[in-house]
């Protein structure tokens, strides 16, 4: 069995009622990322930013997954060990369709930070400003998100997969956003084939050596059935 690495972004999570970024509708067209998605819009007006996500939030509590989250969680339960799931999402529709040790490369919405101290915790449904930190007592809570200017979390373990990987999958990802849009490059350099499963070729689409397309709930289960009837 191949090593595979799937990268999945905002077109996954589409067809559960989560917004992508980038299209014509997408949330950048409805708000200034330098006041939501930056520490200096943060600073600027911490209670929009925590209304912002406290939207979000609830949106996603109210999502249910979809047969691609459901047809990833299968594959990595069929082959366990060999499927190393990276998401940019900070929904978390991966895990409640059934796949475990999913890495939230940008963090996710269930979860709260001190700016403080770093310590973590599980976010409540509505956070604000005069939140306390647990392990402080700061009042310095904010989203457990990675915002523009931030390192993403965990890239040494995706390197380290992406220099083990047989196959790169990109999913649902406009491959606009860097270090994951050079995700493909990395894997190509390191010998895998690439594979892009998107609702249309991507500007990044020649970094990937096949591509599929249309809507996630049929192209991602459909390729899926395909790997598994190889196994």
């Amino acid at each position: 069995m191949k090593r595979i690495v799937i990268l999945t972004g905002a077109g996954v999570s589409a067809e559960s009622g989560l917004g992508t970024f980038r299209d014509k509708d997408g949330l950048w067209t409805k708000y200034d990322l330098n006041e939501v998605a930056t520490p200096e819009g943060f600073a600027r007006n911490p209670v929009f930013v925590h209304d912002f996500y406290n939207a979000r939030r609830a949106n996603c509590r109210g999502a249910e997954p979809n047969a691609a989250h459901r047809a990833l969680a299968r594959l990595s339960a069929a082959v366990p060990g060999q499927v190393t799931l990276v998401t940019q999402n900070v929904d978390d529709l991966h895990e409640r369709a059934g796949a475990v040790g999913v890495i939230h490369m940008h963090g996710m919405l269930d979860g709260a930070l001190c700016a403080s101290c770093d310590h973590r915790w599980r976010a409540q449904a509505v956070m604000s400003p005069v939140d306390a930190c647990p392990a402080c007592g700061m009042l310095a809570a904010r989203p457990d998100i990675v915002w523009f200017g931030e390192m993403p979390y965990r890239m040494d373990e995706i390197y380290e997969a992406l220099l083990m990987a047989d196959l790169f999958v990109a999913i649902g990802t406009s491959g606009n956003v860097y270090p994951a849009a050079g995700f493909a490059a990395e894997a190509r350099a390191n010998g895998a084939e690439t594979l892009e499963l998107n609702l249309e070729p991507t500007e990044g689409r020649r970094a990937f050596d096949a591509g599929r397309y249309g809507p996630a709930s049929s192209v991602v289960p459909a390729w899926v059935d395909e790997v598994l009837s190889r196994v």
